[in-house]
């Protein structure tokens, strides 16, 4: 049975305290500073500041959670002993409450903590206010059982969050190693120019794709014969020979141009707000707030939907699954690929890479591109991206069978990106819908497991 308890019950706070200037610096000496959400991640901050004072610290397994500002409410796990600033508090478990249950439930209160939190602009929470607040909580036992599910989700979550952001490293490696430093090019040329010949250039080539050595590439021949005939006519696409451009030295038969060229544009469109018809619907419609994390790359569901007849009675299009999206006024350059169909508003340009480039080939090279397209854009009141800024920029276009290749081999890593991002969104909505029912016990342990179990395995 579940009881009503005040908070400080089940946790301990600790309040941050922000160092003085001059004990604060960025050489790496003494503890990691949080200052305040600034540093979180999607699990664990990342400080960029260290400091000599340690009164007021948070430790390993605590929550971090923002007191004050207009992130309020906002938390993290501390992964190692932090210095806290003023605002911040470190949340621990206490009376044998574990901490992560101590955090879902400092979740499912935070509405109500919010609405009692004190000033005028932005909410700040007291330590009083968080200690006195009425929680109902499981006994000790019932909690430590629910606290393996909660963690269990968590690194689920965590570890998909880790793996895509090593696969979206993995592909701008790649994409940096063919279409910027063109290795494969490069390493024909060093070969050929030292007196090597075709054979050995190729084989050098095949060294640059694969990162595998001579010795590796004969273990790859003979365990797996086709793969390495398809990684040797995949070296032999590359050019063994450099040409003069505007973008500098670049293989030859590649072609030097401007963006615009090598793209189609794609506007979108608002449904009048006026009509309650158009909005509500099942059919996602993209603005730059849904503008995924870097690593995350897709967008696989937006904050507002619009229905059939807000579509087809506003100037916003569907744009297929695998557009490039791109925010173009306000806040420009925040880039998504779209895993669903999704309309979008008038702030946003869809771009497709037509014959030249496949989705993920077409996302990279804009990505490539938007620093420059940030520096030129155009506006006196918000910077924005016109379509004319897209022939300020130039790229550069490798022979088709080269993009058609690249494109093959780096479509499983975005389609894993893509499959984690969903499970993720499953298992968050999953956490929201069984977690309150779970600590109030309205529903058991085991019907929670196997709920998030077939979730998890989707």
């Amino acid at each position: 049975m579940s009881s009503k308890v005040s908070f400080s019950h089940i946790a301990e706070i600790v309040m941050g305290q922000s160092p003085k200037a001059e004990e604060v610096n960025n050489k790496g000496i003494g503890l990691p500073l949080l200052n305040g959400p600034t540093e979180f991640t999607d699990r664990y901050p990342i400080p960029v500041q260290h400091t000599t004072y340690a009164k007021k610290t948070s430790q390993p397994g605590d929550i971090l959670f923002c007191v004050r500002g207009s992130t309020t409410g906002r938390m993290n796990y501390s992964d190692q002993k932090y210095c806290i600033g003023r605002g911040l508090a470190a949340v621990r478990g206490r009376n044998g409450y574990p901490t992560p249950y101590v955090k879902a439930i400092l979740e499912t209160y935070l509405p109500e903590l919010l609405a009692a939190a004190t000033g005028s602009t932005f909410p700040n929470v007291s330590k009083d206010l968080i200690n006195n607040i009425s929680v109902e909580v499981l006994p000790v036992e019932n909690a430590c059982n629910i606290n393996k599910l909660i963690k269990s989700q968590e690194e689920k979550v965590s570890n998909n969050n880790q793996i895509n952001q090593t696969l979206e490293q993995m592909v701008q490696a790649l994409f940096k190693s063919w279409f910027v430093d063109f290795e494969p090019v490069k390493a024909k040329i060093t070969v050929l120019e030292a007196g090597g010949s075709q054979e050995e250039a190729t084989l050098a080539a095949m060294t640059a794709i694969s990162g595998k050595g001579a010795d590796s590439l004969a273990i790859f021949e003979f365990e797996q014969p086709e793969k390495y005939a398809e990684l040797k006519a995949t070296a032999e696409l590359f050019p063994s020979d450099m040409q003069n451009s505007e973008l500098g030295e670049i293989p030859v038969g590649w072609e030097s141009s401007s963006l615009s060229k090598k793209i189609k544009l794609i506007g979108g469109g608002t449904p009048k707000r006026s009509e309650s018809s158009y909005w509500g619907g099942d059919i996602c419609w993209y603005s730059v707030k849904d503008a995924p994390n870097s690593s995350d790359i897709f967008v696989i569901d937006t904050v507002e939907k619009i229905t059939v007849e807000g579509l087809n009675k506003s100037s916003t299009r569907l744009l297929p699954v695998g557009t490039t999206i791109i925010s173009a006024r306000g806040t420009v350059g925040k880039l998504a690929l779209s895993a669903v169909e999704t309309a979008m508003n008038q702030s946003c340009y869809g771009i497709s890479g037509e014959k030249f480039s496949g989705p993920f080939l077409t996302y990279l090279k804009v990505k490539q591109c938007i620093d420059a397209l940030k520096k030129n854009t155009h506006g006196a009141v918000f910077d924005t991206i016109t379509t004319n800024t897209f022939d300020t920029v130039n790229v550069l276009t490798a022979s088709k069978v080269i993009n058609d290749e690249f494109e093959k081999l780096i479509t499983p890593l975005f389609n894993t990106i893509k499959s984690n991002l969903i499970s993720n969104s499953y298992l968050s909505q999953l956490r929201d819908t069984l977690l309150p029912k779970l600590l109030s016990g309205e529903i058991t342990l085991p019907e929670a497991e196997h709920a998030v179990s077939e979730v998890a395995n989707v």
